[in-house]
């Protein structure tokens, strides 16, 4: 079921794409594999690899992939645990699952075998991607981080619990030893129905692409929720609450390779607080660090405001094209203006999916270059 709504969602995109599991071996259970979407991979340019939240899957990138693969090779990975990815088992530890994620992510690229790229992480996705860049930053050419989770130290007890009723931190404490989505899968086949019924803003901001059958959203939702959920369980093992990490990225992602620069892409109306940004940016003299606040985006900025994400995406990216450019790094704090922007790609043959083989060692050896 996930597939089939999974190849719905992706039906609406105008590039060509290709869906193959990648074998990446005992990563963290006996033989782990990576559910991974590329497009573009003709392209000489540096690749794109994007890494999506808790919870979501490569599905949701679909206001995003056709902009940015436009130029340049993208390729979008269901993280281990999530979504069609295998769902192995992690540590109770947190930062050993952490380590889990990196390896399992370090094991795609070499089979793979992308020398380097410009690492893209949304929530979750961008805690993990600075923990990469953190352990390999060989193969990191910039580090692009989209409201991501994990950065700012939980403040004390006594400032959060005079903002939250009492009633509202008991039943909290309650559910702390359950994962984030477990009353998605409690309601069973009603799951779908509790995230519509729930996160109606969600089918909204993909209303767009999607528009003849609503629904397909909430679908998807449930389906990579509705499994076994370890790279959720693992998620909670990480975290502190919800809202914050046991092992805070603002006191490590200092000791990022300074010649990597590090853009943050913050919606203005997310929970996520932004100031991690700024706080990194003071904390890493002599580095570039990009802050950008999407106006009128929450925490899913990606899909909020997808033409002005993916304009400032599309801008770092042509940092690195390979012919010359005039264009320098620079360090810069900017908020978006929101104005309208033509970001349709040419019309081209059907979208078509590639389930075999269950093991890549060379992307170019096994997917046929498409005209």
């Amino acid at each position: 079921m996930l597939r089939a709504v999974e190849k719905k969602i992706l039906a609406f995109l105008k590039t060509p794409y290709r869906g193959f599991f990648v074998d990446v071996g005992p990563a963290i259970g006996e033989a782990d594999k990576v559910w991974t979407l590329s497009l573009n991979t003709d392209s000489r340019e540096v690749p794109v690899v994007m890494l999506h939240g808790l919870g979501a899957g490569v599905a949701l990138w679909v206001l995003n992939l056709d902009a940015l693969s436009k130029d340049r090779p993208v390729y979008a990975i269901d993280i281990l645990g999530f979504g069609r990815s295998s769902r192995p088992k992690f540590s109770n530890d947190a930062l050993t699952c952490e380590k889990q994620f990196v390896k399992s992510v370090e094991e795609w690229r070499r089979e793979l075998n992308i020398s380097n790229m410009i690492l893209l992480g949304h929530s979750m996705g961008g805690f993990i991607a600075s923990s990469y860049a953190l352990t390999y930053p060989d193969r990191v050419k910039h580090l692009i981080l989209a409201d991501p989770w994990g950065f700012p130290e939980k403040p004390p007890e006594a400032l959060t619990s005079k903002q939250i009723p009492f009633w509202v931190r008991a039943i909290a404490y309650a559910l702390t030893p359950l994962n984030p989505l477990w009353a998605l899968r409690a309601a069973g086949p009603f799951g779908q129905w509790v995230i519509q019924k729930t996160r109606p803003d969600i089918m909204r901001k993909f209303a767009a692409a999607i528009n003849e059958d609503p629904n397909l959203l909430s679908q998807y939702i449930h389906q990579c929720n509705a499994q076994t959920p370890t790279g959720e369980s693992a998620f909670h093992n990480m975290m502190e609450s919800f809202g914050w990490a046991k092992h805070p990225m603002i006191h490590r992602i200092k000791d990022v390779r300074q010649d990597i620069p590090i853009t943050f892409i913050y919606g203005s109306r997310s929970w996520i607080d932004s100031s991690s940004g700024e706080k990194i940016k003071s904390q890493r003299n002599g580095s570039v660090v990009n802050i950008k606040i999407v106006s009128g985006a929450g925490h899913h900025v990606y899909a909020d405001k997808p033409d002005v994400f993916n304009r400032y995406v599309n801008e770092t990216c042509n940092l690195y094209k390979t012919r010359p450019i005039t264009q320098l790094i620079r360090e810069s704090t900017e908020s978006d203006d929101e104005h309208e922007l033509n970001l349709s790609s040419p019309t081209v043959k059907n979208n078509e999916e590639d389930t075999e083989p269950e093991s890549v060692a060379n992307l170019e050896e096994t997917i046929p270059t498409r005209k």
